[in-house]
């Protein structure tokens, strides 16, 4: 995966979005569709089509910053797989999704929102200081790109439950699946993630502080993920 040029190319387009877009279709090419990472893959795949078509659009006010931060985003979770496929232990944030994947009683809802889980609520976060340090900024200055970002996650949210939720009857609000979900907010997540990109970024000159400070991070962002694969019986 690039780790260089975050610029938008002379024809509008985004080479280093690009290629996180080709390794996603290239998983999604190859993951049974039932697999818990490849329904969250394919997910985050639309996610981030959409923000390269906003990129090739010219709708965001800093390009450069804001293909620094789609990408290094995009890569933690890539990286993650990276180290499944490989026997390595990825983040405590994506193990839950990682170790239960085929297990027959987690819906595909569940796989989805608990891979959004681990992406916003530990790789976000630690994609605004590594965006920070590519373009030479503050998190401040990456507010507008962050708030797009999240607009296009917000949106892309709601059409997964509509998508994956179980059809409207009268045993929906009896369905186990219905509370579990109703604890979780992407828009809590996304708040907490901002500000815990902040503090990273104000610990950056104490690095066992601000490794701890992660490490905590993803512990507890790798709990709530198991807590949203609980499996269900019905």
């Amino acid at each position: 995966m690039s780790q260089s040029s975050s610029v938008i190319g002379p024809a509008g387009t985004t080479g280093p979005v690009d290629t996180v877009v080709s390794r996603m279709r290239a998983l999604a090419a190859v993951l049974p569709a039932r697999d818990g990472v490849a329904v969250f893959n394919r997910v985050y795949l639309t996610v981030t089509e959409e923000i390269d078509r906003r990129l090739g659009a010219g709708q965001f006010p800093d390009p450069r910053a804001a293909v620094a931060l789609d990408v290094r985003f995009a890569e933690r979770y890539l990286s993650a797989v990276d180290a499944a496929e490989a026997d390595r232990r990825p983040p405590a944030c994506w193990r839950p999704l990682f170790q239960l994947r085929r297990h027959p009683q987690v819906r595909p809802l569940q796989f989805a929102l608990a891979g959004v889980n681990a992406h916003i609520g530990h790789d976000l976060a630690l994609s605004v200081v590594d965006a920070c340090h590519t373009v030479g900024c503050e998190p401040a200055d990456l507010a507008d790109e962050f708030d797009q970002v999240g607009e296009v996650l917000t949106a892309l949210e709601e059409r997964v439950r509509e998508d994956l939720m179980p059809g409207p009857d009268l045993l929906q609000l009896a369905d186990p699946l219905t509370h579990l979900l109703s604890a979780w907010s992407l828009e809590r997540a996304r708040d907490a993630a901002w500000a815990a990109a902040r503090a990273l970024w104000a610990l950056r000159h104490s690095p066992d502080i601000a490794e701890e400070f992660a490490v905590r991070l993803d512990a507890a962002v790798g709990f709530a993920g198991r807590m949203l694969l609980t499996p269900l019986t019905h």
